[in-house]
């Protein structure tokens, strides 16, 4: 049977999770994150936004995820010598973790990113050959 499972008898403690990801980009592409703008606007502001949403809306996105209390999330950007790095980190005093939520901000976060940058990614035959997001994973993963 198909269920959201109980976990009712959890005890509610501090938890954490941090999840990273990478989003490869053209040398235009990074020079163009570097500038801050592009058409659609600031990339590392919206992407920013796109991120918090995403760990606030985890449980409406994927089916078995519960709804949790939310208390703090922070999204972080590097810029790489051939990409930009997102790392997000979500705190929450629940009875289950918040790996899915930091996984899912930064996820949306990249993608985010990705859709304003896909002008300047698009090569004359409208594919993406440099353009990858790869390396999602949770770094850390703690209750206190």
């Amino acid at each position: 049977m198909d269920a959201i499972v109980d976990i009712s008898n959890k005890p509610k403690v501090r938890r954490k999770a941090v999840a990273t990801g990478l989003l490869l980009l053209s040398r235009e592409g990074v020079d163009k994150i570097n500038e801050g703008k592009t058409k659609k606007g600031d990339i590392l502001e919206a992407s920013t936004i796109a991120a918090i949403q995403a760990v606030k809306e985890t449980s409406r996105m994927i089916p078995h995820c519960h709804n949790i209390p939310i208390e703090g999330s922070e999204v972080d950007w590097i810029i790489e010598e051939k990409g930009l790095r997102c790392t997000v980190s979500v705190i929450c005093n629940w009875n289950t973790g918040v790996e899915m939520e930091a996984l899912c901000g930064v996820s949306t976060g990249l993608l985010c990113a990705l859709d304003m940058l896909k002008s300047i990614e698009k090569d004359s035959e409208g594919q993406y050959p440099d353009t990858e997001i790869t390396g999602i994973r949770v770094v850390e993963k703690n209750k206190y």
